[in-house]
């Protein structure tokens, strides 16, 4: 299985990045390449590194990571929305957008910070030769910051997505309600390369497509400009994501000589946002909520999603959390020297930044503060992602993980994987789009949350679910939820590199034994095949200063970690 998922990967190799899969996803994708490299460091760390350096210097001024980055060698034919649609260059250009690279100009969620730095602990010696975090470092930094200030449109300290494909799960029935305020684009205005891959019955409807052109379309013409559009929601997936993300940017500071003490802080309280915000304890996930949604939509909110839980924080508590978090903020930058006293010049000038705040808090901020908007009643698997984060309550945890075996999504039960939407939902369909079927990345952060939270049974159940269904689906896109069967793209690449991570990651029954020989806080493994992989892709050899152990492609890995459509 290590070989063949590395023979995937093999495939979807550029040269200096890795597609999807070649026919329907022809670029390069934001949190697809996050992924991609958490298992590409198990072949090749300088590779992985590659692949997150390919993807962030493609950043834009303003801090943003666009969600895709375009092959210039791709016919503009081949996928939709193309560079032409996006218009980068020009129309982002007030926002930083690169002049030399074409890009969309939504974004993903914001895994990369952690990816950055499972790559690191992979072989520390190559990233520290090739000052890998250090020159990461900022940029990451600029990305939280894009977040975590242009994009608090409810004004309750979380970051809100302004298109369905910036969460990731593109189809979800969580945008339905949403989505219902905007008027689709003409059908003609657009074609869809889409159906030229996959079935119309697996893929989202004409309708929705139409309404996914006209927010992206107004988003452009808007100079791609935050908080002006129809849609907005806080997502728990996407917010815990950025959560972890800043727990890992704290870890990467920490290396580099910083305290790391306030992005802790600044997660810690980022944690209780989303508890008040996204949080309902009558049944027992998280929600997303709908910023410019009314308390009482269309009478569809039910009593357990009621009021008493749509009321964010108060200005003054808001006032007091930002002018708290702005002062340990600085107070971390200003204690760091070399690469992380530069941060804030890498990505945007002083005075760019200075006018960015003015605006963010001038004519916005009180209007955002008075989005209180409503919680949407569709139980998504986003709602349980939040088990990945260290300082999630523990009465919380252990209830989402009652949710996420019980009759709604059937983990360890009547579903082989965790659903992407509620099996008893007016609108599960096991193989549409994020609108049932099981995705392989989702599943691993589950595996993840389950084990820091110190599930390990159910933790290695589902492990081993994974690792069965990626390989008799043939590295499948997405999988039904109760047969497995494989649905959208084969050879799908972060399917196969979450199947190296998990081939790699120490077996429960082996732990006890490990832990008796081996400091797991220090001890990397490198898997002694990198440098015959370096050279099959015509990468060059690197020095590694990390141990080497000899041992068979299917033994154990110390990661050190604990813990679409697409446009």
């Amino acid at each position: 299985m290590h070989l063949r998922a590395a023979r995937v990967l093999e495939g979807n190799w550029t040269g200096t990045s890795t597609v999807p899969s070649h026919g329907l996803y022809p670029h390069q994708w934001s949190w697809d390449s996050a992924f991609i490299a958490i298992g590409l460091r198990h072949l090749s760390p300088l590779r992985a590194q590659t692949e997150l350096e390919t993807l962030l210097g493609a950043q834009w001024g303003d801090g943003r990571i666009p969600h895709i980055v375009f092959n210039p060698s791709v016919p503009l034919d081949a996928y939709f929305p193309s560079p032409d649609f996006w218009r980068s260059s020009t129309a982002g250009r007030a926002a930083g957008a690169p002049r030399t690279v074409q890009t969309s100009g939504i974004v993903q969620p914001p895994v990369h910070a952690l990816a950055a730095w499972l790559v690191h602990q992979a072989d520390p010696g190559l990233s520290r030769s090739r000052s890998f975090l250090s020159r990461m470092y900022p940029r990451l930094a600029a990305w939280h910051r894009y977040l975590l200030h242009r994009r608090d449109l409810g004004g309750g300290g979380l970051a809100s997505v302004v298109h369905p494909w910036e969460q990731g799960m593109d189809n979800s029935p969580c945008w339905d309600a949403p989505l219902s305020r905007v008027t689709p684009a003409a059908p003609r205005s657009f074609r869809r390369a889409d159906l030229d891959h996959g079935s119309a019955e697996d893929r989202p409807t004409d309708l929705d497509y139409g309404r996914y052109v006209r927010l992206a379309t107004d988003y452009r013409d808007g100079g791609y400009a935050d908080g002006a559009g129809e849609f907005a929601v806080e997502d728990p997936a996407f917010n815990a994501l950025l959560i972890a993300s800043e727990h890992a940017l704290a870890a990467i500071a920490q290396e580099l000589g910083a305290a790391g003490t306030a992005r802790h802080a600044r997660a810690e309280r980022l944690t209780a946002a989303l508890v008040e915000r996204l949080w309902d304890p009558t049944e027992g996930m998280f929600f997303c909520r709908d910023v410019y949604g009314g308390d009482a939509r269309d009478g569809g909110e039910s009593g357990a999603l009621g009021s008493d839980r749509r009321s964010p924080e108060s200005g003054a508590l808001a006032s007091e959390r930002r002018s708290s978090e702005s002062g340990a903020h600085g107070s971390e930058r200003g204690s760091r020297s070399g690469a992380l006293g530069a941060e804030p010049r890498s990505t945007e000038s002083s005075a760019h930044a200075s006018e960015r705040r003015s605006l963010q808090s001038g004519a916005h901020a009180s209007e955002q503060r008075s989005r209180t908007g409503a919680l949407i009643p569709e139980r998504s698997v986003a709602g349980l992602l939040p088990l990945i984060l260290p300082a999630l309550p523990r009465d919380i945890a252990a209830t989402l993980v009652r949710t996420a075996g019980g009759p709604h999504f059937g983990l360890g039960g009547i579903a082989r994987l965790a659903p992407s939407y509620d099996l008893t939902g007016h609108a599960f369909d096991p193989h549409r789009y994020w609108r049932g079927p099981a995705w392989f990345n989702t599943n691993w952060l589950l595996e993840r949350g389950l084990r820091l939270h110190g599930e390990h049974g159910r933790a290695e159940e589902l492990r081993a679910a994974l690792l069965e269904t990626a390989d008799t689906s043939g590295f499948a896109e997405y999988v039904d939820p109760y047969t497995g069967e494989a649905c959208g793209a084969l050879g799908f690449s972060w399917t196969a590199a979450l199947t190296l991570d998990l081939l790699h990651e120490p077996a429960r029954a082996d732990q006890a034994d490990r832990a008796d020989r081996v400091d797991q806080s220090t001890h990397v493994v490198s898997h002694p095949g990198h440098r015959a992989f370096d050279k099959a892709q015509g990468t060059p050899p690197h020095t590694s200063h990390a141990s080497h152990t000899t041992h068979t492609p299917h033994s154990s890995f110390e990661t050190g970690a604990k813990g679409g459509d697409r446009g």
